[in-house]
């Protein structure tokens, strides 16, 4: 601008001093003063054209204009350029903030000073039970009606967080939600929520697990010392001694049990998965199931009594007891066992004899006698099940979900008489888990259950002859 304002007065004194030698200083003046005004003109029109330039949306078209009205173009339109590039990125940087926190695992609502909602996330949205288009400009406190949300917003510092009751449309969970304002801005506050849910239920089975073990340790050993007292402090004839001595060995076996099943789920659960470099020879493992119930079998009708069973060849084997005072006792269950395909399972010998002699064995106790208890082996799409049918009294459906947690129990006194240590289906679920697979209930009341192992087809192979 210094430059044309130079320039503008060169001119005007290139012009007057002509003027000024013939026609004197008057004309002079006027000419300058006329040189001046015609300059002036031609500056306003092109500041006029600079300012409809500067409005129009496409300010990127060239100007056709040399000079420093061209250099005054090109800066504007270099700053313009800068600021829609600081623009762009400030934009996408915000895209990229926005899609973090929708991407968060735990809910965040932005209020303004007055409490009302300005922004939430997807989960916030899950979370609280909010629309974040419709709820824009609500109070808070109007859409989360919960007394003790209440409570904690009505205070003055909140620097612990708050436990309430999630949004669900489930009748039998509800979750559990940790929400802590937090002060930023000038006056705005930001809620987080965090599902604590699974945390919840975690601490609850624990604490469940601590008193469930404490209380089966506890109820043999009191037995024991109850036993060992009385034979320490009262003379008794030798019968009456041994009968003692027998339900001593039948509380500790009790404990053993439970150990036992106690370091198997440890060793499930702090153990890498299986690997598919070992075979399980499924005919040769479903042989010695069969025994086992077998002799389960027996043993709960408390004698070696008649037994009916269906051998893993079809056939019917059948063996008489006496029981106490030499009473013939008639059939205890009936055991088939369906003939089992020459398969081999790519997987840990003792953990799948471990899930599968867990879910017979529990068919057994918990079958009445003259009941019926099958095992199969069957192939269906990408899977292979091993199940286990009983036609014993049913489970109600609200117990199926929680069936496979430790020491759970629908009949604890049934369970106490059977001799279960309540961890059977916990390590069937561990295993197939392990394995790939996964545990299925199938249950009603007065009609039996059936239990089913389920492994990817992938995990079984044919065995060689």
């Amino acid at each position: 601008m210094l430059t044309t304002a130079f320039e503008m007065l060169a001119l005007a004194f290139v012009v007057a001093i002509p003027v000024w030698i013939f026609g004197g200083p008057v004309w002079a003046l006027w000419s300058a003063v006329l040189v001046l005004a015609v300059f002036s003109l031609r500056i306003v029109w092109k500041v006029r054209r600079l300012e409809h330039w500067l409005s129009q949306p496409d300010w990127r078209s060239e100007m056709p204009w040399k000079g420093v009205w061209g250099e005054i173009v090109q800066r504007i339109q270099r700053q313009l350029r800068q600021n829609d590039k600081q623009l762009t990125t400030s934009e996408q940087q915000l895209q990229y903030f926005l899609q973090a926190i929708q991407a968060s695992p735990n809910g965040v609502t932005l209020l303004d000073t007055e409490g009302r909602i300005e922004w939430c996330n997807a989960t916030a949205s899950s979370h609280l039970g909010l629309d974040a288009k419709r709820d824009v400009k609500q109070h808070i406190v109007h859409l989360l009606r919960d007394p003790v949300f209440s409570k904690y917003f009505a205070q003055d510092f909140h620097d612990t967080e708050v436990i309430i009751d999630g949004r669900t449309t489930s009748l039998t969970q509800s979750p559990k939600l940790s929400i802590q304002l937090h002060a930023y801005g000038d006056g705005q506050h930001m809620l987080l929520s965090r599902d604590i849910t699974l945390v919840t239920l975690a601490d609850a089975m624990r604490r469940d697990f601590v008193a469930n073990v404490s209380h089966e340790i506890r109820t043999p050993l009191t037995v024991l010392s109850g036993f060992v007292e009385t034979m320490l402090s009262i003379p008794m004839p030798e019968r009456e001694q041994h009968r003692y001595l027998e339900l001593m060995s039948v509380q500790a076996e009790r404990m053993q049990s439970l150990v036992a099943d106690l370091l198997t789920l440890s060793q499930l659960e702090g153990s890498l998965p299986p690997g598919t470099h070992e075979t399980v020879d499924l005919p040769e493992l479903m042989h010695q199931v069969q025994t086992d119930a077998v002799a389960l079998s027996a043993v709960l009708a408390g004698q070696q009594g008649q037994l009916v069973y269906e051998g893993m060849d079809g056939h019917q084997d059948q063996g008489e007891g006496q029981g106490q005072d030499g009473e013939v006792r008639g059939p205890v269950h009936h055991l088939v066992f369906e003939a089992c395909p020459p398969w081999a399972l790519l997987g840990v010998r003792s953990e799948i004899l471990s899930a599968i002699s867990n879910l017979v064995s529990n068919a057994v106790r918990y079958t009445p006698p003259n009941g019926t208890v099958r095992v199969s082996w069957t192939q269906a799409a990408d899977l292979t099940v091993f199940s286990v049918t009983d036609t014993g009294p049913g489970i109600a459906p609200e117990h199926l979900p929680r069936l496979s947690e430790r020491f759970y129990r629908v009949d604890r006194s049934r369970s106490r008489e059977t001799g279960g240590t309540g961890l059977g289906l916990a390590i069937a679920k561990h295993v197939a888990q392990r394995h790939g697979g996964e545990l299925r209930i199938q249950s009603q009341v007065g009609q039996g259950s059936t239990f089913m192992l389920c492994f990817p087809a992938s995990r079984i192979e044919l065995l060689s002859d």
